[in-house]
């Protein structure tokens, strides 16, 4: 009689866990990097887009697996990945990579840190505590950069080079739909805001135009000063 009992109850189980399943979408988008009312490029990459809940539902966070955390790597005077992607609660490594120093700091909106110098084969932690978008530069080169963007939503993706997004494991509902895009300005991005539905198996947004601005904004140093180049003596002197 237990034996059967426990049999029900599993096969409950499996049936439910079909149902789950079977309720999720794969959320799919394509979006096009726009100059005026002409496609700016046929790279599209690095568009970010969001799904969050409109009906005031509590959307859980992707779980941080803190075994492979995610990482910014310092090498050839540059951040990779440019832009970086993380559930709220993630600890991001910097691992330094170049064969001098770098002084990674973040003073803009986001998460605010400076970890200071520190040297090649060396690593600092950071961690994402709250949603935000995070610019990242380097006190000694001024032409590093890159971003991170903690959200509290696991419902989100990046568009490739022929600018296609796809989300999946999206439970059917109301969601509000939010646009990132480094060469967009702020305004033009809260227009793209809308709330849409989300259906059952498929669901395609269709095509979202990102209008790009190219703003160029020369950033200061950790001191809010102009950067000025390291002497020669000094230990962050990109030595031959």
């Amino acid at each position: 009689m237990i034996k059967r009992q426990s049999l029900l109850v599993l096969t409950a189980l499996i049936v439910y866990s079909g149902v789950i399943a079977a309720q999720q979408t794969m959320v799919t988008a394509t979006v096009a990097v726009m100059s005026g009312k002409k496609t700016k490029s046929h790279n599209a990459s690095d568009v970010v887009i969001w799904l969050s809940s409109t009906d005031g539902a509590v959307i859980k966070p992707a779980a941080v697996n803190q075994s492979s955390r995610p990482r910014l790597l310092q090498k050839d005077k540059s951040f990779q990945p440019h832009i970086l992607v993380v559930p709220v609660g993630s600890l991001v490594q910097f691992p330094n990579r170049d064969p001098f120093f770098h002084n990674v700091f973040s003073l803009f909106e986001g998460k605010r840190f400076d970890l200071g110098l520190y040297e090649t084969g060396s690593t600092r932690d950071v961690l994402f505590d709250k949603p935000g978008i995070s610019y990242i530069f380097c006190n000694i080169h001024a032409e590093m950069s890159a971003v991170v963007i903690a959200l509290s939503t696991p419902y989100y993706g990046i568009s490739d080079r022929r600018g296609q997004i796809v989300i999946p494991d999206v439970p059917p509902g109301r969601y509000t739909l939010r646009v990132w895009y480094e060469g967009a300005l702020p305004d033009a991005l809260s227009a793209l805001t809308r709330e849409i539905t989300i259906g059952n198996a498929t669901s395609a947004i269709g095509l979202l135009r990102v209008p790009a601005s190219n703003p160029t904004q020369e950033h200061k140093n950790l001191y809010g000063r102009d950067y000025t180049p390291p002497a020669p003596a000094s230990p962050t002197y990109e030595h031959p």
